[in-house]
């Protein structure tokens, strides 16, 4: 009986010796972050060795593979969990060209899910779109485009952005170009308006009037800066050229100097593929059935290496489980860590998976989404749940004071209908949080744009995130309640639409993309 006493006695005492508080964790958890970071080869091999992670494509396929293999690498389980399928489809070789009246090589690509060309490419003169009065002049215009490289973006006044006309210009001077160009844009908008069309479909008129390829010059506003979007033809090539390119090729066709230019766009369709979400899973001990979700998406564009939108995120969700699980390894709910493909087309991942996992979104206890750039996480909203403070408060009371000071909260806030993939859970009414981050000119530079590389990112901020998201987790974990989802009465009106704020609706997810 004594022995029974005395074995009791020194389990007890090592228990209460290894007993961890929460500072111990929350210093285990900067502690690893901070002198054993994977940051920096983590974005390597995202960005750098597979490149842009556009949906149907193999790069996509690929990164999935890598993350599932690099999870398993620390010891965390992970699946690829296909939800639908999309076009497949696969970039080659873009090569465009001066070729008369004289030769040289352009600063172009092709947009995704563009018809290839194939090795011989095309070649053509170049026109632009006419000034019309109605969508019948435009018609009647349209015979015009046979055979013809449509040019089809607005010539750009200046190729400076705003902020360097401020340093450098007299102020009259800035005023005066700034006249010119709003005077430009709304000539522009009325005439494209008067054609009939916009700019999302105008593109579908001119193939089928016979164009034999379209230019655009889509400025993002910054020095060179493009965004890359898709191409929305079925057999010609649409090509992004840069805004110094386009220029000069604009002003040459307008003054009637008849350029021509080729254009090599290598590309293979690829049929029907299955698309997927990459779900990691660290199970937990006490209430394994409720659950903590960080979230990011994982597809991009693929004008750049989508660094910044979401490389960034993704790799801050990544660092964070792997943090957790070496240093917070049992954690009292589970941890899913959610890598959403096709957001970029509209959350469609994130929304198959509230479709298709109700009872996870009934045991949600907190998702954290970051999506939108680089910089430290400087805001924090409370999606418009009533009691959102209370338990985000407490979680954030935790977090080292030189995290907390940058971030500003907004409680209850106003739920959020989209723009990234904690939408689709908020608006199943679980409680879903997006890390909104610093700019650092996100907009103009980064932002599905030709230079979102590996270069644009701050890997000081990011690993402030990372540190923050993994400190959140670990005390949504462990919080003995579970938190509220009573929503706040919604007051005001939508900045978008000027009707009355309501509660977004779930919205079923596109499971079978781009084939139409």
């Amino acid at each position: 009986m004594k022995k029974g006493i005395l074995a009791f006695a020194c389990l007890l005492f090592i228990t209460v010796g290894f007993t961890q508080t929460t500072e111990d964790i929350v210093a285990a958890i900067e502690k690893e972050a901070n002198e054993n970071s994977q940051l920096e080869q983590l974005a390597y091999e995202l960005m750098d060795v597979n490149g842009p992670r556009l949906v149907g494509t193999p790069q996509m396929k690929t990164a999935h593979n890598w993350a599932v293999n690099t999870y398993k690498k620390w010891g965390i389980s992970a699946e690829n969990q296909q939800w639908g399928t999309w076009r497949g489809w696969e970039r080659g070789i873009t090569h465009v060209d001066m070729v008369s009246p004289r030769i040289t090589s352009l600063h172009a690509t092709q947009l995704a899910w563009n018809p290839s060309t194939g090795k011989k490419g095309i070649t053509a003169e170049l026109i632009t779109l006419p000034m019309v009065s109605d969508s019948m002049a435009f018609v009647n215009w349209l015979p015009n485009v046979k055979d013809k490289i449509v040019m089809v973006s607005m010539l750009q006044p200046t190729g400076r952005p705003d902020y360097n006309w401020e340093e450098f210009a007299t102020p009259e001077s800035f005023e005066k170009m700034k006249s010119e160009r709003e005077g430009l844009e709304k000539k522009w908008r009325e005439n494209l308006n008067n054609t009939g069309y916009t700019s999302r479909n105008i593109n579908e008129a001119l193939e089928k009037a016979g164009a034999a390829g379209i230019a655009q010059s889509r400025w993002s506003e910054g020095f060179g800066a493009n965004k890359i979007f898709s191409a929305g033809t079925e057999k010609i090539p649409v090509v992004d050229i840069s805004l110094e390119d386009y220029g000069m090729l604009y002003r040459m066709v307008e003054k009637g100097a008849n350029p021509k230019i080729k254009i090599v766009a290598e590309s293979k369709d690829l049929g029907e593929v299955p698309t997927f979400n990459t779900i990691a899973t660290i199970p937990g001990t006490e209430f394994p059935d409720e659950y903590v979700i960080l979230s990011a998406h994982f597809d991009s564009w693929d004008g750049a290496t989508g660094a910044t939108d979401n490389g960034t995120g993704t790799i801050t969700m990544l660092e964070a489980a792997r943090i957790l699980k070496k240093v917070y390894p049992n954690p009292k709910r589970t941890i899913l860590i959610g890598h959403w493909g096709s957001e970029e087309q509209g959350l469609n991942g994130s929304r198959a998976f509230v479709e298709d996992n109700p009872k996870i979104v009934e045991g949600l206890q907190a998702l954290f989404n970051q999506d939108n750039g680089t910089g430290r996480v400087v805001n924090l909203s409370g999606q418009g749940f009533l009691h959102a403070y209370d338990y985000l408060g407490r979680w954030l009371e935790a977090v080292p004071e030189d995290i907390t000071k940058h971030i500003e909260t907004n409680f209850p806030g106003t739920p959020g209908g989209g723009g990234s993939d904690y939408a689709s859970f908020v608006a199943a009414g679980a409680p879903a949080f997006s890390l909104s981050s610093l700019s650092w000119s996100y907009w103009n530079y980064t932002w599905h744009t030709n230079l979102d590389t590996y270069d644009k990112i701050v890997f000081d901020d990011v690993r402030n995130n990372a540190i923050l998201t993994a400190i959140l987790t670990y005390m949504a974990c462990e919080d003995p309640e579970k938190t509220s989802r009573e929503k706040a009465t919604l007051i005001g009106k939508s900045r978008w639409t000027g009707e009355p704020l309501t509660w977004p609706e779930t919205r079923s997810p596109e499971r079978k993309g781009g084939q139409d």
